[in-house]
Protein backbone atom coordinates (compact mmCIF):
# COMPACT_ATOMS: atom_id res chain seq x y z
CA UNK A 1 0.00 0.00 0.00
CA UNK A 2 1.25 3.01 -0.97
CA UNK A 3 0.41 6.44 1.43
CA UNK A 4 0.68 9.52 -0.13
CA UNK A 5 1.20 12.62 2.37
CA UNK A 6 -2.47 13.51 2.66
CA UNK A 7 -3.26 10.06 3.33
CA UNK A 8 -0.35 9.98 6.03
CA UNK A 9 -2.09 13.41 7.43
CA UNK A 10 -5.43 11.70 7.62
CA UNK A 11 -4.81 8.67 9.28
CA UNK A 12 -2.39 10.53 11.58
CA UNK A 13 -5.23 12.58 12.93
CA UNK A 14 -7.78 9.29 13.18
CA UNK A 15 -4.76 7.88 15.03
CA UNK A 16 -4.44 10.11 17.80
CA UNK A 17 -7.72 10.74 17.62
CA UNK A 18 -8.61 7.37 19.03
CA UNK A 19 -6.03 7.44 21.08
CA UNK A 20 -7.51 10.71 22.69
CA UNK A 21 -11.02 9.13 23.15
CA UNK A 22 -9.57 5.63 24.60
CA UNK A 23 -7.51 7.82 27.42
CA UNK A 24 -11.09 9.68 28.21
CA UNK A 25 -12.73 6.18 28.35
CA UNK A 26 -10.19 4.63 30.68
CA UNK A 27 -10.16 8.19 32.61
CA UNK A 28 -6.64 8.06 33.63
CA UNK A 29 -5.96 9.88 36.53
CA UNK A 30 -2.92 12.31 36.40
CA UNK A 31 -0.37 11.50 39.16
CA UNK A 32 1.35 14.70 40.90
CA UNK A 33 4.57 14.27 42.45
CA UNK A 34 4.89 15.57 46.20
CA UNK A 35 6.54 18.97 46.25
CA UNK A 36 9.30 19.56 48.79
CA UNK A 37 9.86 22.16 50.68
CA UNK A 38 13.54 23.39 50.36
CA UNK A 39 14.78 26.78 51.98
CA UNK A 40 16.85 28.30 49.09
CA UNK A 41 18.31 31.01 50.93
CA UNK A 42 21.53 30.59 52.82
CA UNK A 43 20.93 30.75 56.88
CA UNK A 44 23.97 33.03 57.07
CA UNK A 45 24.40 36.67 56.17
CA UNK A 46 26.16 37.73 52.87
CA UNK A 47 27.66 41.22 52.58
CA UNK A 48 29.10 42.76 49.69
CA UNK A 49 32.55 44.11 50.22
CA UNK A 50 35.57 44.93 47.69
CA UNK A 51 39.26 42.40 47.27
CA UNK A 52 42.31 44.00 49.06
CA UNK A 53 44.86 42.51 46.90
CA UNK A 54 45.35 44.46 43.42
CA UNK A 55 43.69 47.58 43.45
CA UNK A 56 41.31 46.91 40.52
CA UNK A 57 38.15 46.51 42.88
CA UNK A 58 37.18 43.34 42.42
CA UNK A 59 33.77 42.90 44.18
CA UNK A 60 33.32 40.20 46.32
CA UNK A 61 30.14 38.38 48.60
CA UNK A 62 31.26 37.20 52.23
CA UNK A 63 29.07 34.92 53.80
CA UNK A 64 29.96 35.44 57.57
CA UNK A 65 27.95 33.06 60.50
CA UNK A 66 28.09 34.58 63.72
CA UNK A 67 31.60 35.95 63.74
CA UNK A 68 33.59 33.75 60.77
CA UNK A 69 33.84 34.26 57.52
CA UNK A 70 33.02 30.69 56.08
CA UNK A 71 32.48 31.87 52.43
CA UNK A 72 33.73 34.64 49.79
CA UNK A 73 32.47 34.17 46.00
CA UNK A 74 32.81 37.33 43.62
CA UNK A 75 29.48 39.53 43.04
CA UNK A 76 27.73 38.54 39.62
CA UNK A 77 26.41 42.39 39.81
CA UNK A 78 29.58 44.37 40.49
CA UNK A 79 30.51 46.19 36.70
CA UNK A 80 34.54 44.90 37.16
CA UNK A 81 34.11 41.32 37.36
CA UNK A 82 31.03 40.32 37.12
CA UNK A 83 30.98 37.33 39.84
CA UNK A 84 34.72 36.15 38.96
CA UNK A 85 37.62 36.32 41.28
CA UNK A 86 41.30 35.21 40.79
CA UNK A 87 42.68 32.62 42.93
CA UNK A 88 44.07 35.24 45.58
CA UNK A 89 40.63 37.08 45.45
CA UNK A 90 39.05 33.30 46.54
CA UNK A 91 41.24 32.83 49.45
CA UNK A 92 40.06 36.76 50.71
CA UNK A 93 38.41 34.47 53.68
CA UNK A 94 41.77 33.08 54.52
CA UNK A 95 43.08 36.18 55.71
CA UNK A 96 40.81 36.13 58.98
CA UNK A 97 39.72 32.45 59.16
CA UNK A 98 40.40 29.16 58.18
CA UNK A 99 37.39 26.62 58.26
CA UNK A 100 35.56 28.38 60.41
CA UNK A 101 38.35 29.12 63.09
CA UNK A 102 40.73 31.76 63.46
CA UNK A 103 43.74 31.56 61.20
CA UNK A 104 46.80 30.12 62.86
CA UNK A 105 49.02 32.19 60.28
CA UNK A 106 47.18 35.33 60.92
CA UNK A 107 49.83 37.47 62.22
CA UNK A 108 48.31 40.08 65.37
CA UNK A 109 51.58 41.45 66.67
CA UNK A 110 54.60 43.06 64.63
CA UNK A 111 57.70 40.96 63.77
CA UNK A 112 61.46 42.26 63.44
CA UNK A 113 64.56 40.36 61.96
CA UNK A 114 67.22 42.36 63.12
CA UNK A 115 70.33 42.73 60.18
CA UNK A 116 72.11 39.27 59.20
CA UNK A 117 69.59 37.46 61.29
CA UNK A 118 67.40 34.18 60.25
CA UNK A 119 65.09 34.71 63.00
CA UNK A 120 61.79 36.48 63.46
CA UNK A 121 61.87 38.20 66.70
CA UNK A 122 57.68 39.40 67.76
CA UNK A 123 57.51 43.17 69.17
CA UNK A 124 55.30 43.21 71.73
CA UNK A 125 52.81 46.35 70.93
CA UNK A 126 52.68 48.48 67.79
CA UNK A 127 53.93 51.57 69.01
CA UNK A 128 57.21 49.91 69.86
CA UNK A 129 57.57 48.84 66.34
CA UNK A 130 56.24 52.17 64.97
CA UNK A 131 59.04 53.68 67.18
CA UNK A 132 61.95 51.95 65.86
CA UNK A 133 60.58 52.45 61.74
CA UNK A 134 60.52 56.30 62.77
CA UNK A 135 63.90 56.21 64.21
CA UNK A 136 65.72 54.49 61.21
CA UNK A 137 63.92 56.79 59.09
CA UNK A 138 65.49 59.84 60.55
CA UNK A 139 69.10 58.32 61.16
CA UNK A 140 68.81 57.22 57.18
CA UNK A 141 67.56 60.88 56.22
CA UNK A 142 70.02 62.54 58.21
CA UNK A 143 73.02 60.62 56.72
CA UNK A 144 72.20 60.31 53.14
CA UNK A 145 70.53 63.70 53.19
CA UNK A 146 71.90 66.15 49.95
CA UNK A 147 70.95 69.82 50.32
CA UNK A 148 73.13 70.61 46.88
CA UNK A 149 74.81 69.22 43.92
CA UNK A 150 77.09 70.13 41.91
CA UNK A 151 76.66 69.58 38.16
CA UNK A 152 79.35 71.06 35.67
CA UNK A 153 80.51 73.89 38.05
CA UNK A 154 77.19 75.23 38.82
CA UNK A 155 75.40 73.76 42.23
CA UNK A 156 71.45 73.20 42.66
CA UNK A 157 69.94 73.16 45.60
CA UNK A 158 67.76 69.61 45.51
CA UNK A 159 67.19 69.00 49.28
CA UNK A 160 66.57 65.55 48.74
CA UNK A 161 67.69 61.38 50.20
CA UNK A 162 68.53 59.18 47.87
CA UNK A 163 68.85 56.47 50.91
CA UNK A 164 65.33 55.53 51.39
CA UNK A 165 62.70 54.46 48.87
CA UNK A 166 58.89 54.55 48.87
CA UNK A 167 57.21 51.68 47.28
CA UNK A 168 53.13 51.65 47.39
CA UNK A 169 50.88 48.60 47.58
CA UNK A 170 47.67 47.96 45.80
CA UNK A 171 45.81 47.71 48.80
CA UNK A 172 45.47 50.82 49.34
CA UNK A 173 43.25 53.56 48.14
CA UNK A 174 43.59 56.60 46.68
CA UNK A 175 43.63 58.58 49.85
CA UNK A 176 46.02 56.30 51.50
CA UNK A 177 48.05 56.74 48.31
CA UNK A 178 47.96 60.51 48.12
CA UNK A 179 48.82 61.03 51.65
CA UNK A 180 51.89 58.53 51.97
CA UNK A 181 52.99 60.09 48.60
CA UNK A 182 52.83 63.39 50.47
CA UNK A 183 54.91 62.43 53.06
CA UNK A 184 57.27 60.65 51.42
CA UNK A 185 57.66 64.12 49.36
CA UNK A 186 58.20 65.91 52.61
CA UNK A 187 60.66 63.53 53.97
CA UNK A 188 62.23 64.31 50.20
CA UNK A 189 62.21 61.14 48.95
CA UNK A 190 62.79 60.60 45.21
CA UNK A 191 62.22 57.42 44.73
CA UNK A 192 58.35 56.32 44.40
CA UNK A 193 57.28 53.37 42.93
CA UNK A 194 53.80 51.28 42.98
CA UNK A 195 53.21 47.21 42.77
CA UNK A 196 51.69 47.93 39.60
CA UNK A 197 53.97 49.28 37.61
CA UNK A 198 56.71 46.74 38.14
Amino acid sequence: MELSRRDFLKFSGVATAGGLAAAKMLEAQPVSAESLDLELSKPIGEVPTICCYCGVGCGAIAAADADKVINIEGDPDHPINQGSLCSKGQALAQMRTVNGKDNPNRLTKPLYRAPYSTEWEVIEDWDTALDMIADRIKKTRDETWLDKIDVGGTSYTVNRTDGIAEFGGGELDNEECYLLAKMARALGLVYLEHCARI
